[in-house]
Protein backbone atom coordinates (compact mmCIF):
# COMPACT_ATOMS: atom_id res chain seq x y z
CA UNK A 1 0.00 0.00 0.00
CA UNK A 2 1.50 3.59 -1.24
CA UNK A 3 1.89 5.41 2.05
CA UNK A 4 -0.34 8.98 2.18
CA UNK A 5 0.37 11.96 3.80
CA UNK A 6 -1.65 13.24 6.98
CA UNK A 7 -3.15 15.64 4.53
CA UNK A 8 -4.30 13.08 2.05
CA UNK A 9 -5.88 11.03 4.73
CA UNK A 10 -7.65 13.90 5.97
CA UNK A 11 -9.03 14.32 2.35
CA UNK A 12 -9.95 11.15 2.10
CA UNK A 13 -11.79 10.95 5.46
CA UNK A 14 -14.06 14.32 4.94
CA UNK A 15 -14.43 13.59 0.86
CA UNK A 16 -16.68 9.96 2.88
CA UNK A 17 -17.63 11.82 6.17
CA UNK A 18 -18.31 15.43 4.74
CA UNK A 19 -18.74 15.32 1.09
CA UNK A 20 -15.54 18.62 1.53
CA UNK A 21 -12.06 19.22 -0.03
CA UNK A 22 -10.01 21.88 2.34
CA UNK A 23 -6.29 22.95 1.73
CA UNK A 24 -3.86 21.46 4.19
CA UNK A 25 -2.60 23.01 7.23
CA UNK A 26 0.73 25.25 5.48
CA UNK A 27 3.04 25.42 8.70
CA UNK A 28 6.84 27.40 8.43
CA UNK A 29 10.04 25.86 6.99
CA UNK A 30 12.45 25.66 9.14
CA UNK A 31 14.62 28.92 9.01
CA UNK A 32 18.07 27.62 9.75
CA UNK A 33 19.98 24.18 11.19
CA UNK A 34 20.96 24.86 15.10
CA UNK A 35 22.13 22.88 17.69
CA UNK A 36 19.38 22.44 19.49
CA UNK A 37 17.52 20.75 16.48
CA UNK A 38 21.03 18.73 15.82
CA UNK A 39 20.72 16.99 19.23
CA UNK A 40 17.25 16.08 18.72
CA UNK A 41 18.60 13.75 16.21
CA UNK A 42 22.08 13.38 17.43
CA UNK A 43 23.37 9.34 18.06
CA UNK A 44 22.14 8.29 21.24
CA UNK A 45 22.13 4.96 23.26
CA UNK A 46 18.34 3.65 23.60
CA UNK A 47 18.21 1.23 26.71
CA UNK A 48 16.51 -1.71 24.92
CA UNK A 49 17.95 -4.78 25.83
CA UNK A 50 17.82 -6.34 22.73
CA UNK A 51 19.92 -3.38 20.68
CA UNK A 52 23.00 -4.12 19.04
CA UNK A 53 24.19 -0.54 18.42
CA UNK A 54 23.33 2.48 18.36
CA UNK A 55 20.97 4.69 16.55
CA UNK A 56 19.52 8.12 16.58
CA UNK A 57 15.94 8.95 18.36
CA UNK A 58 14.72 9.93 14.79
CA UNK A 59 15.27 6.12 13.77
CA UNK A 60 14.52 4.98 16.59
CA UNK A 61 10.88 6.72 16.83
CA UNK A 62 10.60 5.21 12.80
CA UNK A 63 10.93 1.89 14.48
CA UNK A 64 7.86 1.92 17.22
CA UNK A 65 5.99 4.46 15.06
CA UNK A 66 2.09 3.89 16.03
CA UNK A 67 0.22 3.49 12.78
CA UNK A 68 -3.25 5.41 13.73
CA UNK A 69 -7.00 6.07 13.07
CA UNK A 70 -8.56 9.30 13.43
CA UNK A 71 -12.22 9.87 14.64
CA UNK A 72 -13.96 12.36 15.32
CA UNK A 73 -18.14 13.90 15.73
CA UNK A 74 -19.14 17.42 15.26
CA UNK A 75 -22.63 19.48 15.43
CA UNK A 76 -22.99 21.19 12.50
CA UNK A 77 -20.20 22.99 11.72
CA UNK A 78 -18.66 21.26 9.06
CA UNK A 79 -15.81 23.95 8.57
CA UNK A 80 -14.70 23.77 11.93
CA UNK A 81 -14.38 19.93 12.05
CA UNK A 82 -12.49 20.18 9.16
CA UNK A 83 -9.77 22.13 11.07
CA UNK A 84 -9.99 20.31 13.78
CA UNK A 85 -9.26 16.89 12.36
CA UNK A 86 -6.81 18.67 9.89
CA UNK A 87 -5.01 19.60 13.30
CA UNK A 88 -5.24 16.35 14.95
CA UNK A 89 -3.76 14.78 12.12
CA UNK A 90 -0.80 17.02 12.47
CA UNK A 91 -0.72 16.72 16.38
CA UNK A 92 -0.27 12.68 15.86
CA UNK A 93 2.06 13.45 12.99
CA UNK A 94 4.80 15.49 15.27
CA UNK A 95 3.90 12.40 18.32
CA UNK A 96 5.16 10.22 15.48
CA UNK A 97 2.81 8.42 14.49
CA UNK A 98 1.51 7.27 10.68
CA UNK A 99 -2.03 8.37 10.30
CA UNK A 100 -3.56 5.94 7.72
CA UNK A 101 -7.42 6.93 7.68
CA UNK A 102 -10.21 7.74 10.39
CA UNK A 103 -14.20 8.49 10.16
CA UNK A 104 -16.15 11.63 11.03
CA UNK A 105 -20.05 11.47 12.11
CA UNK A 106 -22.56 14.66 12.22
CA UNK A 107 -24.77 14.08 15.34
CA UNK A 108 -26.44 16.46 17.58
CA UNK A 109 -24.42 15.40 20.72
CA UNK A 110 -21.49 12.96 21.81
CA UNK A 111 -22.81 9.47 22.66
CA UNK A 112 -22.20 9.02 26.45
CA UNK A 113 -21.17 5.30 26.07
CA UNK A 114 -19.12 5.04 23.39
CA UNK A 115 -18.36 8.82 22.01
CA UNK A 116 -19.44 7.79 18.90
CA UNK A 117 -22.18 5.39 18.84
CA UNK A 118 -22.59 1.89 18.49
CA UNK A 119 -22.66 1.60 14.79
CA UNK A 120 -20.39 4.11 13.91
CA UNK A 121 -18.06 2.19 16.54
CA UNK A 122 -18.68 -0.88 14.93
CA UNK A 123 -17.60 0.35 11.47
CA UNK A 124 -14.52 2.47 12.91
CA UNK A 125 -13.62 -1.65 14.32
CA UNK A 126 -13.37 -2.66 10.69
CA UNK A 127 -11.43 0.44 9.58
CA UNK A 128 -8.97 -0.45 12.45
CA UNK A 129 -8.97 -3.65 11.54
CA UNK A 130 -8.22 -3.48 7.44
CA UNK A 131 -5.75 -0.73 7.25
CA UNK A 132 -3.77 -3.12 10.60
CA UNK A 133 -3.86 0.15 13.10
CA UNK A 134 -2.98 -0.18 16.35
CA UNK A 135 -3.94 2.86 17.91
CA UNK A 136 -7.39 5.13 17.23
CA UNK A 137 -6.89 8.43 18.21
CA UNK A 138 -10.46 10.70 19.01
CA UNK A 139 -10.70 14.49 18.40
CA UNK A 140 -12.19 15.31 21.98
CA UNK A 141 -11.17 14.46 25.54
CA UNK A 142 -12.71 11.39 26.12
CA UNK A 143 -14.50 10.63 29.57
CA UNK A 144 -12.18 7.34 31.36
CA UNK A 145 -16.05 5.14 30.51
CA UNK A 146 -16.28 6.00 26.81
CA UNK A 147 -12.36 5.55 26.68
CA UNK A 148 -12.77 2.05 27.88
CA UNK A 149 -15.68 1.01 26.15
CA UNK A 150 -14.73 2.37 23.14
CA UNK A 151 -11.60 0.05 23.19
CA UNK A 152 -13.93 -2.48 24.01
CA UNK A 153 -15.18 -2.53 20.67
CA UNK A 154 -12.31 -1.42 18.39
CA UNK A 155 -9.90 -3.91 20.63
CA UNK A 156 -6.64 -1.22 20.09
CA UNK A 157 -5.73 1.12 22.41
CA UNK A 158 -7.70 4.37 22.49
CA UNK A 159 -6.25 7.95 23.07
CA UNK A 160 -7.68 11.33 23.00
CA UNK A 161 -6.41 14.57 21.57
CA UNK A 162 -5.09 15.57 25.12
CA UNK A 163 -2.96 12.42 25.56
CA UNK A 164 -1.39 12.95 21.91
CA UNK A 165 -0.82 16.93 23.31
CA UNK A 166 0.85 15.46 26.55
CA UNK A 167 3.27 13.00 24.78
CA UNK A 168 4.10 16.04 22.09
CA UNK A 169 5.15 17.94 25.56
CA UNK A 170 7.11 15.09 27.26
CA UNK A 171 9.15 14.71 23.93
CA UNK A 172 10.02 18.29 23.66
CA UNK A 173 10.79 19.36 27.01
CA UNK A 174 14.56 20.04 27.56
CA UNK A 175 14.65 21.79 30.86
CA UNK A 176 14.57 20.22 34.66
CA UNK A 177 11.65 22.87 35.39
CA UNK A 178 9.97 21.54 31.74
CA UNK A 179 10.41 18.19 32.46
CA UNK A 180 8.88 18.50 35.80
CA UNK A 181 5.91 20.38 34.47
CA UNK A 182 5.45 17.78 31.54
CA UNK A 183 5.25 14.79 33.96
CA UNK A 184 2.75 16.41 36.65
CA UNK A 185 0.71 17.11 33.82
CA UNK A 186 0.65 13.41 32.37
CA UNK A 187 0.09 12.10 36.21
CA UNK A 188 -2.73 14.48 36.76
CA UNK A 189 -4.45 13.30 33.50
CA UNK A 190 -3.36 9.51 34.18
CA UNK A 191 -4.60 9.71 37.78
CA UNK A 192 -8.79 9.10 36.83
CA UNK A 193 -7.86 7.13 33.57
CA UNK A 194 -6.08 3.75 35.49
CA UNK A 195 -7.29 0.60 35.13
CA UNK A 196 -6.63 -3.03 35.77
CA UNK A 197 -7.76 -6.34 34.74
CA UNK A 198 -7.51 -9.89 36.24
CA UNK A 199 -4.52 -9.65 38.59
CA UNK A 200 -3.82 -6.75 38.92
CA UNK A 201 -7.21 -5.55 40.25
CA UNK A 202 -6.68 -8.23 43.31
CA UNK A 203 -6.22 -7.23 46.50
CA UNK A 204 -2.57 -6.88 48.04
CA UNK A 205 -1.83 -9.12 51.59
CA UNK A 206 -2.83 -6.84 54.51
CA UNK A 207 -1.18 -6.92 58.26
CA UNK A 208 1.50 -9.32 58.93
CA UNK A 209 -0.01 -11.84 56.58
CA UNK A 210 2.31 -11.28 53.65
CA UNK A 211 5.17 -12.19 56.14
CA UNK A 212 3.81 -15.81 56.89
CA UNK A 213 1.00 -14.83 59.72
CA UNK A 214 -2.30 -15.94 59.46
CA UNK A 215 -5.13 -15.63 61.44
CA UNK A 216 -5.80 -12.56 63.15
CA UNK A 217 -3.76 -10.49 60.95
CA UNK A 218 -5.24 -10.77 57.57
CA UNK A 219 -6.68 -7.76 56.47
CA UNK A 220 -8.31 -6.14 52.92
CA UNK A 221 -5.60 -4.75 52.15
CA UNK A 222 -5.11 -2.42 48.59
CA UNK A 223 -5.99 -3.41 45.12
CA UNK A 224 -3.28 -3.18 42.65
CA UNK A 225 -5.11 -0.12 41.05
CA UNK A 226 -5.67 1.76 44.72
CA UNK A 227 -1.70 1.04 44.92
CA UNK A 228 -0.81 2.58 41.83
CA UNK A 229 -3.30 5.33 42.62
CA UNK A 230 -1.14 5.81 45.74
CA UNK A 231 2.26 5.79 44.40
CA UNK A 232 0.87 8.32 41.77
CA UNK A 233 -0.21 10.83 43.90
CA UNK A 234 2.93 10.37 46.14
CA UNK A 235 4.91 11.56 42.85
CA UNK A 236 2.65 14.18 41.90
CA UNK A 237 3.10 15.73 45.49
CA UNK A 238 6.40 15.50 45.16
CA UNK A 239 6.97 16.91 41.73
CA UNK A 240 5.01 20.19 42.91
CA UNK A 241 7.50 20.19 46.01
CA UNK A 242 9.86 20.45 43.02
CA UNK A 243 8.66 23.12 40.65
CA UNK A 244 7.95 25.40 43.96
CA UNK A 245 11.86 24.94 45.04
CA UNK A 246 12.45 26.58 41.35
CA UNK A 247 10.62 29.15 42.07
CA UNK A 248 12.96 31.79 43.72
CA UNK A 249 15.35 30.96 40.81
CA UNK A 250 12.69 32.44 38.40
CA UNK A 251 11.72 35.51 40.79
CA UNK A 252 15.27 36.17 41.15
CA UNK A 253 15.99 36.15 36.97
CA UNK A 254 12.23 38.14 36.76
CA UNK A 255 13.74 40.67 39.99
CA UNK A 256 16.89 41.13 37.96
CA UNK A 257 15.58 41.84 34.77
CA UNK A 258 13.08 44.59 36.22
CA UNK A 259 15.58 46.07 38.54
CA UNK A 260 17.67 47.25 35.07
CA UNK A 261 14.35 48.97 33.90
CA UNK A 262 13.70 47.14 31.22
CA UNK A 263 10.67 47.31 29.69
CA UNK A 264 9.81 43.49 28.92
CA UNK A 265 7.95 42.16 25.81
CA UNK A 266 6.49 38.73 25.67
CA UNK A 267 5.43 36.70 22.56
CA UNK A 268 2.48 34.07 22.80
CA UNK A 269 0.29 32.51 19.86
CA UNK A 270 -0.72 28.96 18.69
CA UNK A 271 1.26 26.52 18.19
CA UNK A 272 3.68 27.12 14.86
CA UNK A 273 2.38 30.43 14.28
CA UNK A 274 6.27 31.42 13.79
CA UNK A 275 6.63 33.25 16.86
CA UNK A 276 10.13 31.11 17.27
CA UNK A 277 11.19 32.52 13.85
CA UNK A 278 9.58 36.09 14.99
CA UNK A 279 12.06 36.44 17.76
CA UNK A 280 15.16 35.21 15.51
CA UNK A 281 14.50 38.02 13.54
CA UNK A 282 13.62 40.95 15.82
CA UNK A 283 16.53 39.93 17.82
CA UNK A 284 18.94 38.38 15.47
CA UNK A 285 18.88 35.18 17.80
CA UNK A 286 19.19 31.77 16.86
CA UNK A 287 16.36 30.25 18.64
CA UNK A 288 15.21 26.57 17.47
CA UNK A 289 13.02 26.48 14.79
CA UNK A 290 11.60 23.05 13.60
CA UNK A 291 8.03 22.20 11.72
CA UNK A 292 6.39 20.99 14.28
CA UNK A 293 3.81 21.60 16.42
CA UNK A 294 4.98 22.29 20.16
CA UNK A 295 9.18 22.80 19.30
CA UNK A 296 9.31 25.27 22.25
CA UNK A 297 8.71 24.69 25.37
CA UNK A 298 11.09 26.33 27.92
CA UNK A 299 10.48 30.20 27.39
CA UNK A 300 13.85 31.70 26.19
CA UNK A 301 14.75 35.68 26.92
CA UNK A 302 16.10 37.68 24.86
CA UNK A 303 17.60 41.66 24.64
CA UNK A 304 16.77 43.82 21.53
CA UNK A 305 16.23 47.36 20.71
CA UNK A 306 13.63 49.44 19.41
CA UNK A 307 14.67 51.93 16.33
CA UNK A 308 15.17 54.75 18.69
CA UNK A 309 17.79 52.60 20.77
CA UNK A 310 15.93 52.02 23.76
CA UNK A 311 16.91 47.88 24.97
CA UNK A 312 13.86 45.75 25.88
CA UNK A 313 13.67 42.11 27.00
CA UNK A 314 11.81 39.60 24.36
CA UNK A 315 10.38 36.25 25.64
CA UNK A 316 9.30 33.30 23.44
CA UNK A 317 6.58 31.18 25.30
CA UNK A 318 4.77 28.07 24.60
CA UNK A 319 2.57 27.72 22.09
CA UNK A 320 -1.25 26.78 22.42
CA UNK A 321 -3.75 25.39 21.14
CA UNK A 322 -7.34 24.71 21.01
CA UNK A 323 -8.84 22.71 23.56
CA UNK A 324 -5.07 23.38 25.53
CA UNK A 325 -5.36 20.51 27.89
CA UNK A 326 -6.19 22.19 31.64
CA UNK A 327 -3.45 19.45 33.03
CA UNK A 328 -1.47 21.83 30.79
CA UNK A 329 -2.55 24.80 31.53
CA UNK A 330 -2.35 23.89 35.68
CA UNK A 331 1.52 22.93 35.30
CA UNK A 332 2.82 25.66 33.47
CA UNK A 333 1.15 28.13 35.06
CA UNK A 334 5.04 29.20 36.62
CA UNK A 335 6.20 29.67 33.06
CA UNK A 336 3.15 31.22 32.09
CA UNK A 337 3.52 33.79 34.54
CA UNK A 338 6.41 35.17 32.59
CA UNK A 339 3.27 36.53 30.38
CA UNK A 340 1.68 38.29 33.13
CA UNK A 341 5.04 40.24 34.24
CA UNK A 342 5.18 41.62 30.76
CA UNK A 343 4.99 45.18 29.61
CA UNK A 344 3.59 44.48 25.96
CA UNK A 345 2.32 40.66 24.49
CA UNK A 346 3.06 40.37 20.98
CA UNK A 347 0.25 38.17 20.08
CA UNK A 348 1.42 36.24 16.84
CA UNK A 349 -1.34 34.77 14.47
CA UNK A 350 -0.80 32.48 11.47
CA UNK A 351 -2.35 34.47 8.55
CA UNK A 352 -2.13 31.60 6.63
CA UNK A 353 -4.08 29.03 8.71
CA UNK A 354 -7.67 28.07 7.57
CA UNK A 355 -8.81 29.47 10.87
CA UNK A 356 -7.06 32.80 12.32
CA UNK A 357 -9.91 33.79 13.90
CA UNK A 358 -10.40 30.47 15.62
CA UNK A 359 -6.61 30.67 16.95
CA UNK A 360 -7.01 33.93 18.10
CA UNK A 361 -9.89 33.32 20.22
CA UNK A 362 -7.99 30.15 21.94
CA UNK A 363 -4.95 32.17 22.82
CA UNK A 364 -6.97 35.19 24.72
CA UNK A 365 -9.03 32.10 26.18
CA UNK A 366 -5.64 31.00 27.86
CA UNK A 367 -4.21 34.20 28.27
CA UNK A 368 -7.74 34.87 30.31
CA UNK A 369 -6.51 32.29 32.87
CA UNK A 370 -3.48 34.02 33.50
CA UNK A 371 -3.08 36.75 36.42
CA UNK A 372 -2.75 40.12 35.27
CA UNK A 373 -2.45 39.37 31.32
CA UNK A 374 -6.14 40.75 30.72
CA UNK A 375 -4.93 44.31 31.97
CA UNK A 376 -1.32 44.39 29.38
CA UNK A 377 -1.58 45.88 26.15
CA UNK A 378 -1.72 43.38 22.99
CA UNK A 379 -0.33 43.93 19.54
CA UNK A 380 -1.73 41.40 17.24
CA UNK A 381 0.87 40.48 14.45
CA UNK A 382 -0.40 38.20 11.37
CA UNK A 383 2.61 35.95 10.24
CA UNK A 384 3.36 34.07 7.22
CA UNK A 385 1.86 37.28 5.25
CA UNK A 386 4.04 35.66 2.23
CA UNK A 387 1.94 32.71 1.82
CA UNK A 388 -1.65 33.97 3.16
CA UNK A 389 -4.39 34.47 0.73
CA UNK A 390 -4.98 38.22 -0.11
CA UNK A 391 -8.22 37.86 1.10
CA UNK A 392 -7.67 36.69 4.64
CA UNK A 393 -5.24 39.49 5.15
CA UNK A 394 -7.69 41.58 3.74
CA UNK A 395 -10.54 40.93 6.03
CA UNK A 396 -8.32 40.29 9.29
CA UNK A 397 -6.95 44.04 8.31
CA UNK A 398 -10.81 45.16 8.22
CA UNK A 399 -11.51 43.11 11.82
CA UNK A 400 -8.08 44.23 13.56
CA UNK A 401 -6.90 47.32 11.76
CA UNK A 402 -4.30 48.19 14.69
CA UNK A 403 -2.37 44.69 14.00
CA UNK A 404 0.42 44.34 11.97
CA UNK A 405 1.37 41.70 8.91
CA UNK A 406 4.84 40.50 8.45
CA UNK A 407 6.56 37.71 7.38
CA UNK A 408 9.69 36.52 9.54
CA UNK A 409 10.64 33.74 6.64
CA UNK A 410 11.28 37.06 3.76
CA UNK A 411 11.48 39.74 6.85
CA UNK A 412 8.65 41.90 5.67
CA UNK A 413 7.05 43.84 7.87
CA UNK A 414 9.50 43.66 10.40
CA UNK A 415 10.75 47.54 10.20
CA UNK A 416 6.94 48.39 10.90
CA UNK A 417 6.67 45.76 13.70
CA UNK A 418 9.45 47.26 15.32
CA UNK A 419 7.90 50.73 15.15
CA UNK A 420 4.64 49.65 16.46
CA UNK A 421 6.87 47.64 19.62
CA UNK A 422 8.61 51.21 20.16
CA UNK A 423 5.09 53.08 20.22
CA UNK A 424 3.56 50.48 22.63
CA UNK A 425 6.12 50.17 25.33
CA UNK A 426 5.60 52.18 28.51
CA UNK A 427 7.78 55.60 28.11
CA UNK A 428 9.83 57.11 30.67
CA UNK A 429 8.38 59.87 32.18
CA UNK A 430 10.52 61.95 34.58
CA UNK A 431 12.15 65.07 31.95
CA UNK A 432 15.84 65.27 32.47
CA UNK A 433 17.85 68.59 31.50
CA UNK A 434 21.48 67.95 32.71
CA UNK A 435 25.20 68.27 32.13
CA UNK A 436 26.95 64.74 33.00
CA UNK A 437 30.53 65.60 33.93
CA UNK A 438 32.55 63.45 31.33
CA UNK A 439 33.93 61.42 34.32
CA UNK A 440 30.40 59.60 34.63
CA UNK A 441 30.11 58.01 30.75
CA UNK A 442 28.32 55.54 32.42
CA UNK A 443 25.38 57.45 33.10
CA UNK A 444 25.42 58.54 29.73
CA UNK A 445 25.40 55.10 28.63
CA UNK A 446 22.43 54.21 30.99
CA UNK A 447 20.16 57.35 29.47
CA UNK A 448 21.18 55.99 26.00
CA UNK A 449 20.04 52.58 27.03
CA UNK A 450 16.91 53.08 29.26
CA UNK A 451 16.32 56.39 28.67
CA UNK A 452 14.57 58.65 25.77
CA UNK A 453 17.58 61.18 24.43
CA UNK A 454 15.73 64.58 22.41
CA UNK A 455 19.05 65.86 21.91
CA UNK A 456 23.12 65.63 23.33
CA UNK A 457 25.44 68.50 23.64
CA UNK A 458 29.02 67.89 24.44
CA UNK A 459 30.00 70.96 26.35
CA UNK A 460 33.39 71.84 27.97
CA UNK A 461 32.05 70.66 31.69
CA UNK A 462 30.62 67.58 30.04
CA UNK A 463 27.95 65.95 27.99
CA UNK A 464 24.54 67.59 28.35
CA UNK A 465 21.40 65.72 27.95
CA UNK A 466 17.65 67.00 27.24
CA UNK A 467 14.68 63.91 27.42
CA UNK A 468 13.42 61.81 29.55
CA UNK A 469 14.05 58.56 32.20
CA UNK A 470 12.79 56.93 34.43
CA UNK A 471 12.49 58.25 38.23
CA UNK A 472 15.17 56.58 39.43
CA UNK A 473 17.82 57.03 36.65
CA UNK A 474 16.61 60.93 36.43
CA UNK A 475 17.66 61.18 40.29
CA UNK A 476 20.91 59.30 39.97
CA UNK A 477 21.53 62.59 36.89
CA UNK A 478 20.47 65.22 39.40
CA UNK A 479 22.72 64.28 41.74
CA UNK A 480 25.89 64.33 39.19
CA UNK A 481 24.85 67.32 37.19
CA UNK A 482 27.18 70.13 36.69
CA UNK A 483 24.72 72.63 36.07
Amino acid sequence: MTSATPEDVVDRILARSLGLEGTAIQQDAPHEENLEAEERAALRRVGLSTELEDITEVEYRQLRLEKVVLAGVYASDAEAAEVSLRELAALAETAGSEVLDGVLQRRAYPDPSTYLGSGKAKELAEIVHSVGADTVIMDADLAPSQRRALEDIVKVKVVDRTAVILDIFAQHAKSREGKAQVELAQLEYLLPRLRGWGESMSRQAGGRVAGGEGIGSRGPGETKIELDRRRIRNRMAKLRKQIAAMEPSRATKRARRESSALPQVAIVGYTNAGKSSLLNEITGADVMVQNQLFATLDPTVRRAQTPDGREFTIADTVGFVRSLPHELVEAFRSTLEEVGESDLIVHVVDAAHPDPEGQIKAVREVLEGIEGASDIPELLVFNKSDIAPLTTLQTLRTAYPRAVAVSAHTGAGIAELAEHIQEALPQPQTVVDVVVPYSRGDLVSRMHTFGQIDSEEHLAEGTRLVGRADAELASELARVSVA
